[in-house]
Parts: C-alpha cells; structure tokens; sequence
C-alpha cells in the first residue's frame, strides 16, 4: 500500500461560526500551511484552548483537540506533552485568555521551557463577550464596558517572554499568512516553549487597530537580523508604534523541559503498557 501523501484538505474543512472578514480565518490558513510544511499528519497533532473565539480553532480542524478553560490551557497541554512526547502539542486561544485568565501560566510554561507551540490571536480586545478591553488594548481605548477609555498601559507578551529568555518568541500578522505559516513551522520546529504573538484584527469590536492599521506598520525584520542576540531582541520586542517588527524577535537553544527527564526519552508515560489489576485497585479504593 502507498503511503499517503499530505495535503491541505486533510486538516478539513468546517463551517466556522466567526464573523465575515475575521483575522481568525488567516490564521487557520496559516496554521494548516505551517503543519503540512511540518509534515505533520492530523493524528500527530494536539490542538488545546481555551475559551474565546480564537478557542474555537481546533473545532475547525481534523486533529486531536480539547477545549479548557478560560486561561487553563497551557497546564493541559504540559501535561498532553509530558505524557505523550510524541504529539506535537499546539496550545492557541486569545489574547485575554492566554495573557489575562492564564497569565501566570504563561510565565510558569516560559520558566520550564516545555516542548509546546503557543498561538495566541491577539485582536486586542475581548472578541467572544463582546467588546471588552484586553490586558493587550492601548491606553485610551474605549468600548462600551469602558466608555470612557481605559488607564492601564499595554501589556506586551513578546517583551516579556523575551526577557524571561523564552526559547522561541515571534511576532506573525494574520493579514500575511505566508509568512505567518513559516513563523509557525519554525516554532512547531524548536524544541522547547515557542510563542508566536499574533495579531490578528477583530472587524466587529475593535475598530482602531484594523487590517489598515497593521498594515502600514507591521515590517518583517531584515534578513540579517539576529535572533540569538538577546540584547538586540529586547530593543526589538519593545518596539511598537508607527512600526511593529515581525517575525522570529529571539531563539535560544536552551534544554526543554521534558529533556531532564529519561521517561520523557523512551516515549513518555503515556506509551506504557498499562496494568489493569492495579488499575483496578486505584478505582476501587475510591468505592
């Protein structure tokens, strides 16, 4: 029998429930490239989320999938990648469920370095429970909930993980999905915690930063640009205005997480045979 070769429809095709002209729609194109770049075949992949619209991805996709809770999806997806590091584990949801609800486990998946790939569609803005400001909304932004605008400052996820030293961190832009795709297979590619921040307009709740506005400042970093130099990565993540760099910002070689572990070596916990008498004496001792 021929081995099957991989194509774009094996990921499906699904009737989507987001609104018409959604950047959500780039980076499902962009994700389904990125995995058939990988040669990553459906049955490989394990996609977790949270709770949003951008939650709602791996729906649309034919891989294995779970949806958690609001901000809880990186501890489920530590947990799929170090019983089975077999699967390429790709935890996605919004800016306000991986930055806000999840924030501290953002900062928990970055300190270990856990084999996983993060998408976070960042529109700036609650897109699910209609409108409200994000932890990534300007100073100044106004929606109904804040009519007034609010005070905070941004918050600034890239900057953030690269001064943390996170393994892999790059910044796409959905309104781009070529580019967006290599992004995403070069982070499904690194061994260790890769974020790819991606912007990502919202046309029904956000309309400051809309596809025009990405578009005349998101610049791809140059050719020569170094992701290694942290110092360089740091200027870089911190710049944001009438230019926003995109693209691989820092990349370090850094151990995972699992590699400290001789189990996580010889296919996980997962790929054991499992003992159905005691099994058995687990289930029984909660009778």
């Amino acid at each position: 029998m021929n081995e099957h070769t991989l194509t774009i429809k094996d990921y499906g095709t699904r009737e989507t429930a987001w609104c018409p002209g959604c950047g959500n729609f780039g980076i499902l194109s962009a994700l389904k490239q990125a995995l058939l770049a990988a040669g990553l075949a459906p049955h490989q992949v394990l996609m977790i989320s949270g709770i949003g619209q951008a939650a709602k991805t791996p729906q649309y996709l034919n891989t294995n999938f779970f949806n958690g809770l609001h901000g809880r999806a990186l501890p489920v997806a530590t947990g799929a990648r170090l019983a089975n590091p077999a699967l390429s584990v790709i935890a996605e949801s919004g800016d306000g469920c991986m930055y806000g609800e999840g924030g501290n486990h953002f900062l928990a998946a970055i300190r270990r370095n856990i084999n996983i790939t993060v998408l976070v569609h960042n529109n700036q803005v609650y897109g699910l429970t209609k409108g409200q400001a994000s932890p990534t909304s300007g100073t100044g932004f106004a929606t109904k909930a804040q009519p007034h605008g609010i005070h905070s400052s941004a918050f600034n996820p890239v900057a953030v993980a690269v001064a943390m030293k996170a393994g892999f961190v790059a910044r796409g832009f959905s309104g781009v999905k070529e580019h967006l795709a290599d992004i995403i297979r070069q982070a499904i590619a690194h061994e260790g915690f890769a974020l790819v921040d991606i912007l990502q307009p919202c046309v029904s709740f956000n309309k400051v930063n809309t596809f025009k506005w990405y578009r005349d400042r998101c610049k791809p970093l140059p050719d020569d640009y170094n992701p290694q130099d942290w110092h360089t990565a740091m200027k870089t993540a911190a710049t944001w205005g009438d230019e926003i760099p995109v693209g691989v910002i820092f990349e370090s070689s850094a151990p995972s997480y699992e590699s400290h572990f001789p189990v996580c070596q010889t296919g996980g916990p997962g790929s054991g045979p499992v003992d159905s008498e005691a099994f058995g004496r687990v289930i029984n001792s909660y009778a």
